[in-house]
């Protein structure tokens, strides 16, 4: 980070946010109902771009470096100097973390050089560290041939999932896939090595999800310290087994914070973050799954909590005071849509985990990540493209697909 002169600070300094997804709607919406100016780069894909909070907006380019490069421009173009700069995605975060000395000499940034940021965006590097702090993990092997698949000597099913997520092919962007023995682990490995780098497969033993086994430590860090935290049980996920958050709650304590505090502390962690763990029931352990360095997809639900993680990493990017902050539980946060389809997936398994009654009452009772009275043209893109999808598939059933 660099740091703030008296004559910048007498500036408003505001926000650029890197908008590919709808997590970076919970980051606009955070600064801009502080009075931060906001100005975001989008896809033209992410409803962040109707939110009333946006001042202004620019196409995001492709290729990495064409992204750095107009960063670089709009920040020289507009005298944005000192204004922080969010990402809101691995890629996001990546790519500032590869140019992070030509993008810290204009912007303030909020997440770490690549040097700290690998630790987490390699889950090899992750598991490692995890080893030497005493973190309970997965045990996950890295197989770089055929040999290596039938000399793996770990507990099926299996999955098989990226290291990490900074290819383009269909492996490295995909989230992981389930093996049931050695002859169905070797077929994948077969078929994932023809479209990646072998050296990204992990092969990994699984945990058995279910209700009670999906948990979350949320914190706001400096050199390793904790300056905010918040636990939480992701209730409901899309899909089911290996999906995204669809229903979070907020927790009010886990015997997690141990373990993630040594892991942040190792590396003089500084900046947002979201550490994934499962609950291991054949052994009572909590274990550790993935790092995320960036705003995570239920990071909303944290300013209802009591914990407003895009103002206080704005706040410490801009070497302001940052107060000590414990996130309440009983929150409840929903990805209205994909809970829905969370939902739908429960009941055509026959999962029996929960009743449509108390689905509708923890919807009733959840935050909505869309829907919000204060900027609610989110949710008319949102809903559009549902209807539109929804169209494009009934049309694709009844046969009238145009040629």
């Amino acid at each position: 980070m660099i740091i703030l002169d008296e004559n910048r600070l007498e500036k408003k300094m505001g926000a650029v946010v890197l908008a590919s997804s709808y997590t970076a709607l919970a980051v606009v919406r955070s600064l801009g109902r502080q009075g931060i100016p906001v100005w975001i780069l989008d896809d033209k894909r992410s409803p962040t771009r109707f939110s009333r909070y946006v001042l202004r907006r620019f196409d995001l380019p492709v290729e990495e470096e064409n992204q750095a490069k107009l960063l670089l421009s709009i920040a020289e173009d507009n005298n944005l100097l000192g204004w922080s700069l969010f990402p809101d995605g691995d890629k996001g975060a990546s790519m500032i973390a590869r140019h992070y000395e030509k993008l810290s000499a204009c912007y303030q940034l909020t997440t770490p050089p690549w040097e700290t940021l690998q630790w987490a965006v390699d889950k090899k590097m992750t598991y490692q560290l995890a080893a030497e702090v005493g973190a309970a993990y997965p045990k996950a092997f890295y197989p770089e041939s055929i040999d290596d698949i039938q000399s793996i000597d770990g507990q099926f099913p299996m999955i098989v999932k990226p290291v990490h997520h900074q290819g383009h092919d269909a492996f490295s962007n995909g989230r992981a896939w389930q093996v049931e023995n050695h002859n169905e682990l070797t077929l994948l490995y077969n078929e994932m090595s023809q479209v990646a780098d072998p050296s990204v497969i992990l092969a990994q033993e699984m945990i058995l999800s279910g209700p009670g086994t999906q948990f979350s430590y949320a914190a706001l860090c400096k050199d390793g310290k904790v300056l905010a935290d918040l636990f939480a049980e992701r209730k409901r996920l899309t899909p089911a087994r290996f999906g995204v958050s669809a229903y979070v709650e907020s927790l009010e304590f886990l015997d997690i914070k141990n373990s993630a505090g040594k892991w942040l502390e190792r590396i003089r962690y500084t900046g947002m973050v979201e550490i994934e763990y499962m609950l291991d029931k054949r052994d009572g352990v909590y274990k550790l799954l993935d790092v995320n360095t960036r705003p995570w997809g239920w990071i909303a639900m944290c300013v209802y909590a009591g914990v407003d993680f895009p103002y206080l990493m704005w706040k410490l990017s801009q070497n302001k005071l940052v107060e000590e902050a414990h996130g309440r539980g009983g929150v409840g946060w929903s990805r209205t849509v994909y809970d829905l389809a969370a939902m739908f997936e429960l009941v055509w398994s026959g999962d029996r985990s929960i009743s449509l009654i108390n689905f509708i009452q923890s919807l009733l009772h959840a935050k909505h990540e869309m829907y919000v009275t204060d900027d609610l043209k989110p949710a008319f893109f949102e809903f559009s493209q549902l209807i539109s999808r929804a169209f494009r598939k009934l049309s694709k059933i009844l046969g009238f697909n145009q040629a």
